[in-house]
């Protein structure tokens, strides 16, 4: 199976291209979810203009350039923006903590340190981070990260708040709001983010050592279970206080089908985004042998999606066998000439650099290389954007729709107008 490559002095990120085995097997998932429904979302009270189309397929390459505003980080994993007009910057460091990016400056003291919280290592770490729609007002915000004590490697999901407008957080303010068993060290998902419906969604990886499977190289098929969280993407309501409730609108899959199961049949979502314009939601599904791919939605979807792994691997049988409702990438790429492990991006919104307006970026791990995704007149296109020699762990945007591109060996890059 495909490894990531070990970098000597970093704990490698193994987004999930085939990972280390572990013979420990953990508990099945033991959450005590709300059943209660969550808030109606708030429609827009006047029509949004239509948004401009690309007038081409690809990216003008002249008009950009790679900016670095950061360095120095300790194995940095994700980038992102508080969305309360603050301008500030969060950088989410695998080992555990959160740094604040303001006024073109990393601040030394972090937002959050739950280093002593964490399982560090592999795909293990502080995974995630999202701010509540209301953080400008309540301070709340969401983390995904492995643990260190009690049944080591567990997914948790935590809430914490911050005094609106600090740089930093309350440590003694955090409430776990779910714990998911990981049979394994590898394929733990990560990516948490509020969506445009203002409900938490979460990626999870399989759980598997590879192929979907556990010790021993035991078939799991978490996958195509809808009775376990992992293989899945999970949508939950997420308050200022109290534990999480099931949105009602979430999909009634199957008389025991976990109900925060939004979509099913993926193999480790490391990264997902929502296009901020339209709604609609783009998934980085890394791959097992020989393929990666990007899955999208339109806004209107109801969920329930299957896309179809480990039966699939892209559009290509892997195990074989039946599927309800397979829902086919837009988009796969092959291992070939160093790529193994896709990173979700964003559909660029920005302003500065018009050529890329509307063009869905995402990059490779372990090649560097960074793609582009568009749907030109009907047809969705793929093209290389850049050749870069970065580990490509993640990217991120700001609060205006520019587009940071975050390299695990300990810098963050703005994509600005050349």
């Amino acid at each position: 199976m495909a490894e990531m490559r070990l970098i000597a002095g970093l704990a490698v990120l193994a987004l999930a291209a085939g990972c280390a085995q572990q013979t420990a097997q953990g508990p099945t998932p033991s959450l005590s979810p709300e059943t209660s429904p969550g808030p109606t979302p708030t429609a827009a009270t006047t029509p949004s203009p239509p948004l401009p189309s690309p007038t081409a397929a690809t990216v003008t390459k002249g008009s950009f350039k790679l900016t670095r505003v950061a360095a120095g980080l300790k194995s940095p994993i994700y980038v992102t923006a508080a969305g309360d007009g603050s301008d500030r910057l969060f950088v989410v460091e695998q080992p555990g903590r959160i740094l604040v990016m303001k006024n073109g400056q990393v601040l030394p003291r972090p937002f959050l340190d739950i280093r002593s919280l964490v399982a560090y290592g592999g795909e293990r770490g502080l995974l995630g981070l999202a701010f509540h729609p209301d953080f400008g007002l309540n301070g709340v915000f969401v983390v995904d990260y492995t643990r260190s004590s009690g049944h080591v490697g567990d997914t948790v999901i935590a809430r914490y708040k911050a005094v609106p407008g600090s740089d930093v957080a309350d440590p003694t303010s955090a409430q776990v709001l779910m714990v998911i068993s990981q049979p394994q060290a590898n394929h733990n998902g990560g990516m948490v983010t509020f969506g445009p419906d203002r409900y938490l969604y979460i990626g999870m990886g399989d759980g598997g050592a590879g192929g979907d499977a556990g010790a021993g190289h035991a078939p799991q098929g978490n996958g195509q279970s809808l009775t376990t969280l992992l293989g899945k993407l999970l949508r939950i309501d997420v308050g200022a206080t109290g534990s999480y409730a099931i949105p009602t609108t979430n999909p009634r899959l199957s008389p025991t089908a976990r109900r925060e199961i939004w979509a099913y049949g993926l193999r480790n979502p490391w990264r997902f985004s929502f296009d901020r314009a339209t709604g609609a939601l783009y998934i980085g599904d890394v791959g097992q042998n020989a393929w990666e791919e990007i899955d999208v939605r339109p806004s209107s979807s109801k969920g329930g999606e299957n896309y179809g792994w480990p039966v699939f691997e892209g559009t290509h049988t892997y195990r074989g066998g039946s599927l309800t409702g397979d829902v086919k990438p837009v988009t796969q790429y092959p291992h070939s000439g160093g790529d193994c492990s896709v990173s979700g991006g964003y559909v660029y919104r920005g302003q500065k650099i018009p050529s890329m307006f509307g063009f869905y970026l995402f990059g490779d791990y372990c090649s560097g290389r960074v793609r582009t995704l568009v749907n030109f007149q009907g047809q969705w296109r793929t093209s290389l954007l850049l050749d870069t020699s970065y580990l490509i762990s993640s990217f991120g945007q700001d609060d205006a729709g520019e587009l940071y591109l975050v390299n695990l060996a300990g810098q963050v890059y703005r994509f600005d107008p050349a």
